[in-house]
């Protein structure tokens, strides 16, 4: 009876222990004051406490010591009550340490207890070190764990595929595949789990040959029907664009989860095939699966992705119909579908439900919301939400910097681009900064400092895309630029863009601007797959030349290989035949519009008719044409009338022509030329008259320039404007070319005075 009693009273002393000592953890936890003395005398708690207490007290305290960076106390905690020579305990105690990590410093630390224990004889604490090192990014290290693993702990798939997993999630697919082959050499047999990684890598390395090789193992090793490995087939196949074959393990599944048609349907929507993507949607709704939100996200964002707008609004407006809620994803999707000018009112609801439910701390929401207030030009909104955003990203700062070149502040937008340079998170501009700045100020006829911004940028060591490439050849083709264009086009070998449709069309306008029709030529014809931009940019380039007869052999060369043209193609080919005075064939073209290709005409295209007809002379069937069309005729009509008119010398202006020019043009040259043709005839109060309603409209004349490209620097020449550091070198210069004049018994009267 007395023993029984002294084991009872014992047993109570050790729960009050343990109570106390619970307490005492809690303070450690929320009492900064008591974990200075816990820090300071932690063998003291230590010394009444039995190994035979709670387990998980235990791990409470390390724990407790842990969260305050107390690594070496939480370590003394375990390894005082646990037994190292049982493995499992091992495994716990060093486990939970490692959980507990927040730097590489204290990871290091307890590997370096785990060698003291010899901690590194079982399989787990050296797959749980690599998964550590891989969070910090310290892949030598990882390295070094893994080849510190005895040899026979190798034929167990965990440690090789913590060593997979730490090179895939830090980019390192190329060490990846090195490291899956020598898991094979060795003869270790892969699981479920080696297989989702090897792929992975795989699509990020766009090695479609090995996927489909990995999948060969797969299959031999029996994981056919194995779901998280069919899962990761699916989502590789969707990003390899082998949707073909996605579709086909799909079908063999026996079982599918809701992971299943997401990846199915987010497959479609990454390749933009809105068809299968809504063919995938039912279908899973016949199968009796209701779509989630992910499934609604996906639908979405195929038909956004495409440039289905409309429709993308009316599966959103289904979806909350269907009792769905809106996502942060979804509503990101909506938001950048707002493209159509009629839907700035549907961004602002959406503007204002992102407010409601607490969306608007999503960076991704607010950066959309940025993007569509851009897109329809709403400075002041923009710059408000740009302003509200605390932590803002790239593509925040991106967003803003191509609103304003888009609305043509072109200097707001290189500010703001310096800006980002010196931002607080020291952010560095990426290809769409650099795109943005240097398209805004081509877009606005600021060639040369654009140029000068793609010179900068290379210097940055930033490689320009295919849209800063085709910004460039399109500004090279503005100032006949052809050595920079030459230089250009030689870069887009090198960097294998000869294949971009986008590129080489704007090779192909750029050597026709700049008059070298056979290198324009040389590229069309290599161009594989034509597209109707480039049989459009060709016909016009032969056109703008004179070679109107050229034009309509590619046009014949277009039909026969059975491509269908639209009304640019019409306007290319109606401006060839004007130019080379084909008044037939242009004539002919322009009556098989409506009949033979179904294009009805529009208000250019008559204007080309009138253009036609005026420059060959025929200026009465010309004014019949203005008159008679079906259409409203616009300042390009009358403008083309006008010109017509000067071309021939007639000083008979109509007066129903001269009142329709002057009440809806704005262009300073119209105002010009009939100045001008009252002025040739004599005309001179008229032509006073001209001058002053255009001084009276605010619109001035255009200064001439001519320009050159010289040591791959563009120099302009503005009339009136010369700077006084060159005027000298320039003056010698002709005074010598006007002595070799003199000397070759030139005609005096062409001989260039300055």
């Amino acid at each position: 009876m007395t023993c029984r009693f002294r084991h009872l009273t014992k047993r109570i002393a050790n729960i009050k222990i343990q109570i106390h000592y619970v307490n005492i953890v809690n303070h450690v936890q929320f009492d900064n004051k008591v974990s200075k003395s816990f820090h300071s005398r932690p063998t003291s708690f230590m010394l009444h406490v039995s190994p035979s207490h709670s387990r998980s007290l235990l791990l409470h305290m390390s724990s407790a010591l842990a969260s305050h960076r107390w690594i070496s106390n939480a370590y003394n905690v375990q390894i005082h009550f646990f037994n190292p020579t049982k493995s499992n305990e091992v495994f716990d105690y060093f486990d939970h340490l490692l959980r507990q990590c927040t730097t590489s410093t204290q990871s290091k630390q307890i590997h370096a207890q785990i060698i003291h224990l010899h901690g590194l004889s079982t399989v787990f604490l050296p797959s749980k070190l690599i998964s550590i090192y891989s969070r910090f990014n310290l892949l030598t290290d990882a390295q070094k764990v893994f080849q510190s693993v005895p040899v026979e702990h190798l034929f167990n798939p965990i440690i090789w595929n913590s060593m997979l997993r730490a090179n895939v999630t830090n980019g390192d697919c190329q060490e990846a595949l090195r490291v899956y082959t020598q898991m094979r050499n060795f003869g270790t047999l892969a699981d479920e789990f080696t297989f989702p990684l090897i792929l992975r890598a795989c699509a990020v390395m766009g090695q479609r040959k090995l996927c489909a090789l990995v999948h060969c193992h797969a299959l031999l090793m029996g994981f056919q029907d194995n779901l998280y490995v069919a899962n990761e087939l699916l989502a590789v196949y969707g990003k390899l664009g082998q949707m073909g074959v996605a579709r086909q393990v799909f079908d063999e599944m026996i079982v599918r989860s809701c992971v299943s048609w997401n990846t199915m349907v987010s497959g479609f929507a990454f390749n933009y095939d809105c068809d299968g993507t809504v063919e995938m949607f039912k279908r899973m709704e016949v199968d009796g699966w209701e779509p989630n939100l992910v499934t609604w996200t996906s639908l979405l964002s195929s038909h956004a992705r495409c440039g289905y707008y409309l429709e993308t609004l009316r599966l959103y407006n289904v979806m909350r119909s269907k009792g769905s809620k809106s996502s942060a994803e979804s509503l990101a999707v909506v938001v950048s579908a707002c493209n159509d000018c009629n839907t700035f009112n549907k961004i602002k609801e959406l503007h204002g439900y992102v407010v409601t439910v607490g969306f608007e701390d999503y960076l991704f929401v607010k950066n959309s919301l940025l993007c569509a207030y851009g897109r329809h030009g709403v400075l002041e909104a923009a710059e408000k939400l740009f302003t509200e955003i605390k932590d803002k990203s790239l593509v925040s700062w991106n967003a803003l910097i191509s609103l304003y070149a888009q609305v043509g502040l072109c200097d707001a937008a290189f500010s703001t681009f310096l800006n980002l340079k010196n931002s607080e998170k020291h952010l560095v501009p990426n290809v769409i900064s650099w795109s943005a700045v240097i398209n805004g100020f081509a877009s606005n006829g600021r060639s040369d400092e654009s140029l000068k911004l793609f010179r900068k940028m290379q210097l940055a060591k930033v490689n320009p895309n295919v849209i800063t490439i085709s910004t460039i050849l399109s500004v090279c083709a503005d100032l006949s630029a052809i050595v920079f264009g030459k230089e250009m086009h030689g870069y887009i070998i090198r960097n294998l863009m000869n294949t971009d449709l986008l590129v080489v069309n704007g090779l192909i306008n750029m050597y026709a601007k700049c008059g070298i029709l056979k290198a324009a030529y040389i590229t069309f014809k290599n161009i594989k797959h034509k597209d109707l931009c480039s049989w459009n940019t060709m016909i016009k380039g032969y056109g703008m030349h004179g070679f109107g007869k050229r034009s309509l052999e590619i046009f014949k060369q277009m039909i026969n290989d059975g491509n269908k043209p639209d009304g640019v193609t019409f306007i290319s080919l109606l401006s060839a035949c004007s130019h080379a005075g084909l008044v037939n064939d242009g004539s002919k073209l322009f009556e098989q519009m409506k009949p033979e290709f179904g294009i009805e005409p529009e208000i250019e295209h008559y204007a080309c008719m009138v253009d036609l007809l005026g420059r060959a002379g025929l200026f009465k069937e010309a004014s019949e044409v203005a008159k008679k069309m079906p259409l409203q005729p616009n300042v390009c009509v009358w403008g083309a009338l006008l010109n017509s008119s000067r071309m021939h010398k007639s000083s008979d202006l109509d007066e129903r022509l001269v009142s329709k020019i002057l009440e809806l043009s704005s262009e300073t040259g119209n105002y010009m030329l009939m100045s001008n043709i009252y002025a040739q005839s004599g005309q001179w109060e008229e032509s006073a008259k001209v001058r002053v309603s255009a001084r009276a409209r605010g619109l001035t004349k255009t200064r001439g320039q001519s320009w050159i490209e010289l040591n791959k620097r563009l120099r302009v020449f503005t009339a009136g404007e010369f700077a006084e550091s060159e005027s000298k070198e320039v003056e010698t210069l002709v005074k010598i070319l006007s002595f070799q004049m003199k000397m070759e018994n030139i005609d005096e009267e062409i001989l260039l005075t300055y």
